[in-house]
């Protein structure tokens, strides 16, 4: 197998084990410090073995986005199992109730539509769906709308012989904690006073998990904190130095004395923005990619300069690592210079 970085072709991935395994450990000794659990997202990773290593650190269990991503994870040996999402269609509610039979498994609703299709999937099976709801504290994306609609929501699970209400969750929009405490306090005094209670109250993003104070959440779905990256830099999640992933590059062009053009483009990086300028970082410097194509990325620096020279290997920090790991079959683990594995991505385009 290829020993080092520099025997490698490009573009590829870069992930950092060490970085990894600091930040793996760092946000599992905040959960337990702050007395909350933590339910990582894999959607950042897409691996089981970092998946394992979350749960074998102290973590209750994982957080995908899609049905394929986690059947991935259960053919894998995960077990417990938490999709956040909506899951329309008798195909994929036949595709559930499968997965159901095998793992213990949360999903979420946020409208009686949802909640009808899981209790006529699951009416005949032995083992009941959990189901929390989804919960819209200002994110704009998903959720119920207003406490009173949780309620209606939850009255509708408790009368389905085959559901069990598993509680509240949300994904609250960038610094919008605070927000998402109200909501949830509110929801749960209506719940608690029309006999329900809440077992789970689970909350999302990784800037956030470090904002707990006196929280009422009793359940984190983190993601992007075993790699970071430079919104999360930005946002003051981490530092330069916790950033585990890197995508590889190459410099095959210099037209003139102030552009660089890599063998990158937006197949291999991410067009987020974010909020920021230009597509990524170079790794160890101020240089920021200006124009992403499909297999060019373009730096313009502010003065002429005859560096870096092609053929000139470059790392970029992406802005949002979760994207790049749906863009690579597969990943190099690193430690140093040396290359420690190289692994599939094994949910890579599971997306189904």
């Amino acid at each position: 197998m290829t020993k080092t970085i520099a025997e490698l072709e490009t573009p590829c991935v870069l992930i950092d084990i060490d970085r990894v395994e600091a930040n793996l450990k760092r946000a599992q000794a905040h959960a337990d410090a702050n007395d909350y659990k933590l339910r990582p997202h894999i959607k950042t990773h897409k691996l089981p073995r970092f998946a394992k290593r979350q749960v074998e650190l102290g973590a209750i269990g994982i957080t995908v986005q899609k049905l394929g991503e986690a059947e991935v994870m259960a053919d894998a040996g995960l077990t417990d199992i938490f999709l956040p999402y909506n899951i329309i269609g008798a195909t994929k509610l036949a595709r559930l109730k499968v997965l159901n039979g095998r793992v213990t498994l949360a999903v979420t609703a946020d409208s009686p539509d949802t909640v009808a299709g899981y209790a006529g999937a699951f009416a005949d099976t032995e083992r009941p769906l959990t189901v929390l709801i989804e919960c819209d504290t200002g994110g704009g994306r998903c959720g119920v709308r207003t406490p009173e609609q949780a309620l209606a929501l939850a009255r509708q699970i408790a009368i389905s012989p085959r559901l069990s209400f598993g509680g509240l969750m949300t994904y609250p929009p960038l610094n919008g904690a605070s927000r998402a405490e109200s909501w949830f306090r509110e929801a749960i005094g209506l719940l608690k006073r029309a006999g329900f209670e809440v077992p789970v109250i689970s909350s999302g993003n990784t800037p956030d998990m470090w904002v707990t104070g006196d929280s009422i959440v009793t359940e984190r779905r983190p993601g992007t904190y075993i790699y970071y990256d430079r919104f999360q830099v930005q946002q003051g999640a981490g530092g330069w130095d916790d950033c585990a992933l890197t995508v590889l590059t190459t410099v095959v062009s210099r037209p003139t004395a102030t552009r660089v053009v890599l063998d990158a483009g937006s197949k291999s990086l991410t067009s987020d923005i974010l909020g920021q300028v230009g597509y990524g970082l170079v790794m160890g410097t101020d240089l920021t990619i200006k124009v992403l194509s499909e297999e060019h990325a373009v730096i313009e620096m502010a003065a002429p300069s005859d560096t870096p020279r092609i053929g000139d290997r470059l790392r970029i920090i992406p802005n949002h690592a979760c994207v790049i790991s749906n863009l690579f079959d597969t990943v190099y683990l690193i430690s140093g210079d040396r290359i420690v594995d190289k692994l599939p991505v094994a949910a890579r385009g599971r997306v189904d």
